[in-house]
């Protein structure tokens, strides 16, 4: 199973980049042995436009165009759901013993997704309450990931 992140937005070299790449070198690591062919982050240029409607269809098109034929889509949404770590990992469990190729994680900009992509999405995953900035969403999502194969693989990270 591939697991994509793909993120409206850069991030600039700096320590913000060191730990997602560090979490994503870890989740692939953990995940060989569940079957995780790998966790790719692909950047998507944020828009220029001026008006923030067209900032969001063309950051979806974008968006749209990177997801993998037949993937599992899960948005990052403030208003989405809440899931522990442990069922988090139950989900992409399951998904893989669904046979599932890939799942894409979409962090959208910040004029959000247009509602085509918001309706493609199986899952809509919230990290609190809290408003998140990009970058950091993209950290604790790879940092999730590698904590669920740690998790379905019996690794003592997670210790709850």
């Amino acid at each position: 199973m591939r697991i994509v992140v793909v993120a409206v937005g850069r991030l600039k070299q700096g320590p913000e980049r060191e730990l997602g790449e560090r979490y994503r070198k870890r989740a692939v690591q953990s995940g060989r042995a569940l079957g995780w062919r790998d966790v790719e982050v692909i950047e998507i240029r944020e828009s220029r436009a001026q008006d923030a409607e067209r900032r969001m269809i063309e950051e979806s098109i974008a968006i749209a165009n990177v997801i993998p034929e037949g993937a599992v889509t899960v948005l990052l949404d403030e208003r989405g759901e809440s899931l522990d770590s442990a069922a988090f990992a139950a989900q992409l469990q399951a998904w893989r013993g669904e046979n599932r190729d890939a799942i894409a994680f979409v962090i959208g900009g910040a004029d959000g997704l247009a509602p085509s992509l918001r309706q493609r999405a199986a899952l809509r995953l919230a990290f609190g309450a809290a408003t998140w900035p990009h970058q950091l969403a993209r950290i604790m999502l790879l940092e999730q990931l590698y904590r669920a194969a740690t998790i379905l693989g019996g690794h003592p990270y997670h210790r709850a």
